[in-house]
């Protein structure tokens, strides 16, 4: 008899045991609430087609991140020793955002831009969102270093935000860069309505010259010149614009076609796994639920739509020194943003509602691969007074 009570005992306190260990012993109302974001990023990839590759990724490291479990494991992500922790090193130290950013580079035709070197300052006005919210933010209480890696949200980038923050504000990383590819991937939601109110129904119809034929010597030449332009203003920016612009040579040399191709391709499709993945599981609800994060979140929608509301205002302000036949039609304007290449199709698809016949993405692809130049200076910029 006393044989069997200790047996019932025995396995009544490893049953005991194991439920501490299960995630269901560990579970907070914050975990459950970051595990619902996850599905709604999920939803939103996969019935909206928002963003899917960057969201679906994110979306299901959010629900691995906040499976509850008991600490020391070395499972988690910020516990040390885990697969998690190692696969994030990638983030932490800022080498995977230089990786995409050589993808982006091989995969990026500078074609409009070339041809039509003007729209380069339109990607410069749209920056106006990082130092707005960079302003707002130091008003807010947070501090300079903090400020400069929430800004960077209003240049709708979400490798630049990460490398940034990981070298200003590491431990705001996981709120700046969920909030970065939110607004990346909400931008046919966000960048409409403002392109609408800031225009009229005449400026809508502008129609804009066909871009000039780019030779492949200008091709070449491009990221040469574009290397030694930026980084001498800024070296700070080499790890981003050095790998973009190494990226574009490799496509556009034509000699070097197996690099592009892997580069665009397995490479940048890798690392979007990974930092995707990683990025969603560091949003823990024990170190993501803050109001920080939702100071962060607030900061990001402002930036964005003032970075929509510079490129487009931008736009209507040099509109008035350029004769006619020569104008911008101001809702390219919205593309000065560097998501690439979402916010170059709202242009075509809001010029189209006023004009079946005005195709805008070509000419809004100016702007759009100069906001992605112009995000990297920018980061340079914040990297060079903050460090």
């Amino acid at each position: 008899m006393a044989g069997s009570e200790s047996f019932i005992s025995f396995v009544v306190d490893h049953l005991r045991q194991f439920m501490d260990y299960t995630a269901f012993a560990n579970i907070t109302s914050g975990h459950a609430i970051m595990i619902l974001v996850g599905f709604l990023f999920i939803y939103l990839a996969i019935a909206k087609e928002y963003e899917p590759m960057l969201l679906v990724p994110i979306g299901f490291g959010i629900i691995v991140g906040n499976i509850a479990f008991y600490p020391g494991l070395k499972v988690g992500i910020y516990e040390s020793g885990s697969v998690l922790n190692y696969l994030y090193f990638g983030v932490l130290q800022g080498v995977y955002p230089p990786l995409i950013f050589l993808g982006i580079g091989a995969m990026t035709d500078f074609s409009a831009l070339i041809s039509n070197p003007k729209l380069i300052l339109i990607g410069a006005a749209a920056q106006l969102g990082i130092f707005a919210a960079y302003a707002a933010a130091l008003g807010l209480g947070f501090s300079p270093s903090e400020a400069g890696a929430i800004g960077i949200i209003g240049g709708a980038d979400g490798p630049t935000a990460i490398f940034l923050s990981s070298k200003l504000a590491p431990d705001l990383m996981g709120a700046i860069a969920i909030s970065a590819y939110s607004y990346m991937a909400l931008v046919p939601v966000i960048q409409p309505p403002i392109m609408r109110l800031l225009t009229s129904k005449k400026e809508r119809v502008i129609r804009m010259k066909p871009p000039r034929a780019v030779s492949k010597v200008e091709k070449i030449m491009f990221p040469l010149i574009g290397l030694l332009l930026t980084c001498f203003i800024v070296p700070t920016g080499i790890p981003l614009l050095g790998m973009l612009f190494f990226g574009n040579l490799l496509k556009e040399s034509t000699v070097t076609k197996r690099l592009a191709d892997t580069a665009k391709g397995p490479m940048i499709d890798i690392v979007t796994i990974l930092i995707g993945l990683t990025v969603g599981a560091s949003t823990q609800a024990t170190t993501f639920l803050t109001t920080k994060s939702l100071g962060i979140f607030a900061l990001g929608a402002f930036s964005f739509m003032i970075a929509t509301f510079g490129g487009v205002m931008f736009v209507k302000i040099i509109n008035l020194f350029l004769k006619e036949g020569n104008k911008i039609n101001p809702l390219i304007g919205n593309a000065g943003v560097s998501a690439v290449p979402d916010s170059a199709r709202v242009s075509q698809v809001v010029g189209l509602e006023y004009d079946r016949t005005n195709h805008l993405l070509m000419h809004a692809m100016g702007p759009n691969v100069a906001g992605v130049i112009g995000s990297a200076v920018a980061a340079g910029v914040m990297l060079s007074f903050l460090m």
